[in-house]
């Protein structure tokens, strides 16, 4: 848990300036508050006809006021309260703002790591968790710096000199009355730990149990077409109200714990004071004590002020218990290793011919399961091969080797002869255009997601990209043209008309190396017999590696790669194969005998 504080604290090396000005004014603002109850002693002291009025109360109002009247003296000495307390309350105004803003441009750091490790991480991190679990770590985890900035060092910090100001003042004014109103120190320790260990454990489930309902809520929303389309609004409720209750007991079991603490911790200084009362009132009526009841009033406004730091300490150790175990989660994605990291002398290609070679390659997601094996194979530039093979042989797999979503864990992939591990993926994937079964669009304009590939392409270009994609006639009907937006994933757009944003996307980037998985195979026959057509120019001049179930569309091609159960079967072009009577022969037979049946 240190470490986690300490780590915490690097975020707030860059605000140092900030932070020294905060302090300076807490100080001040610390100073100020300790004179509060003085005006009001001089007033009962000095003013006031009391047998305990002290001579040293009296002088000073007779040096400040002149021998004024008593109702004139009293009512400067109220002004002065309000002046005091003004004063002390603009000096931790300044003071609070300091630290807010420095805590704030914490968050902003923290939140930016976190999203920059996020885009940073390799597939196989991603695979293994869901996004609205990194979602809510970037969102509402990363808060625990904020907390542990404001509540943990200014509060700490106010807190611990407001205590050591007041105990010497206290000390100076009756050493023995401050002895009696610490009695409650251990007892306030004690609570304090006891308790910091039971806030951070609820904390936790609290993140997790959160965490979990963003999940269901964000998965049940972005589905709500599956879900209407098979009538399960109530069972996705159910679902929702299920984890929403678990998050609601994992709440109040942290609010009664907080509560409970709460009580311990005010009968305790409840009990300190009427202690300091009970002792306080006996010297006071003492014929030959000097303490006068304004020094008893001044007392029992710093107790107040002893025991008020002390309370928000208590607060603030179970408000870092809860920080922290959201600063652990926050830290946990920042200590992530990268599974496919750059090499120290990484290469940064400029040009690419596009010639790719598999050399004994062997990839599984995990130790237990391999899902490619001893995959050999050789890409001249621009040459066009179609991988092809049932369901669940490793295509897919294959083909994210290349722009190193995944490394492989034997043998080796190279470009133009150079290993791609030696190859920085910035580099890399800048040579590499992708279309996929299913276009990813985001939640902008046809034109931002046209030249999401390019940025800074120009309007002409853009143009032309569509224009090739065969996608300009429909997206100039378009109320908007191409500053209409597509929707959540492209929701306003046809299938059809998604793929082709796509195409026009990988034209814009016009890389030598093309990878294609499934471009058609969720459309229609006719609008797979147009877009094939547009992929075809795409292809024109590219190194392509193609993915399809649709025989059809690659038979003609010169070069057809057949995979089963991870492995190269057999390889060769459409008619060979056929001849051969193997693998392809039967997937090209099925695929015949499919498309020949008669709809009902």
């Amino acid at each position: 848990m240190v470490n986690i504080y300490a780590r915490s604290i690097r975020y707030f090396r860059p605000f140092f300036w900030p932070t020294l000005g905060g302090v300076l004014l807490t100080f001040l603002s610390i100073l100020l508050s300790l004179l509060k109850p003085w005006p009001f002693k001089y007033i009962v002291d000095g003013v006031l006809d009391t047998s305990k009025g002290t001579l040293e109360a009296r002088a000073f109002i007779d040096s400040c006021f002149g021998g004024a009247n008593p109702s004139l003296s009293i009512l400067w000495l109220c002004i002065a309260m309000v002046l005091i307390s003004l004063l002390a309350g603009l000096v931790n105004l300044g003071s609070n703002y300091l630290f807010v803003h420095a805590g704030l441009q914490a968050l902003l750091k923290l939140r930016t790591d976190l999203y920059t490790a996020l885009q940073a991480l390799p597939l196989k991190f991603h695979d293994a968790r869901r996004s609205a679990d990194s979602s809510f770590r970037v969102a509402y985890d990363s808060q625990s710096i904020q907390t542990i900035y404001n509540k943990g060092f200014a509060t700490v910090l106010s807190s611990v000199v407001m205590l050591v100001a007041t105990f010497v003042v206290m000390v100076g004014m009756n050493l023995p009355l401050t002895l009696a109103s610490l009695v409650i120190l251990p007892p306030v320790v004690w609570a304090i730990r006891y308790y910091a260990e039971r806030v951070r454990k609820q904390s936790t489930s609290i993140h997790e149990r959160e965490s979990d309902l963003l999940t269901i809520a964000q998965e049940g929303l972005s589905q709500i077409r599956m879900v209407h389309a098979f009538g399960r609004e109530a069972f996705e409720v159910d679902q929702f109200r299920r984890r929403a209750a678990q998050s609601l007991e994992a709440n109040m079991k942290l609010n009664m714990t907080s509560v409970a603490s709460s009580l311990v911790v005010g009968t305790l200084m409840a009990a300190g004071t009427a202690l300091m009362y009970y002792i306080g009132s006996l010297q006071v009526i003492k014929p030959e004590a000097h303490f006068s009841l304004g020094d008893l009033l001044v007392f029992s406004a710093y107790i107040v002020m002893l025991y008020q730091p002390l309370e928000q300490l208590t607060y603030t150790a179970w408000a870092l218990e809860g920080a922290a175990a959201g600063a652990a989660r926050c830290f946990e994605v920042l200590d992530r290793d990268d599974d496919v990291p750059d090499a120290p002398d990484a290469l940064d290609i400029k040009e690419a011919a596009g010639g790719i070679e598999f050399a004994h390659v062997d990839f599984g997601y995990s130790g237990e399961r391999v899902i490619i094996q001893d995959i050999n194979f050789t890409v001249k530039p621009g040459q066009t091969v179609a991988f092809v093979g049932g369901t669940g042989t490793g295509k897919s797999t294959l083909l994210s080797l290349v722009p190193r979503f995944y490394d492989p864990t034997a043998g080796s992939i190279s470009l133009d002869g150079t290993d791609i591990r030696r190859i920085s993926k910035k580099s890399l994937r800048s040579h590499i255009g992708m279309v996929l079964q299913d276009t990813l669009l985001f939640s902008t304009t046809i034109r931002e997601n046209i030249a999401y590939g390019k940025p800074g392409a120009t309007e002409e270009e853009i143009i032309e990209a569509a224009r090739k994609a065969q996608a300009l006639e429909f997206i100039s009907k378009m109320p908007e043209g191409f500053s209409s937006p597509v929707g959540e994933r492209g929701s306003h757009l046809s299938v059809g008309q998604r793929q082709r944003i796509g195409i026009a996307r990988a034209f814009l980037k016009n890389a030598p190396i093309l990878l294609l998985d499934e471009p058609t195979s969720a459309l229609d026959p006719s609008t797979e017999h147009a877009i094939m057509g547009t992929i075809m120019e795409l292809m024109r001049g590219k190194t392509t590696l193609i993915i399809t179930h649709r025989l059809s569309t690659v038979h003609h091609f010169d070069r057809i790669i057949v995979m089963k159960d991870g492995r190269i079967v057999e390889d060769g072009s459409g008619p060979n194969l056929v001849s051969k009577d193997g693998v392809y022969a039967a997937l090209y037979r099925d695929t015949n005998s499919v498309a020949a049946t008669p709809a009902s």
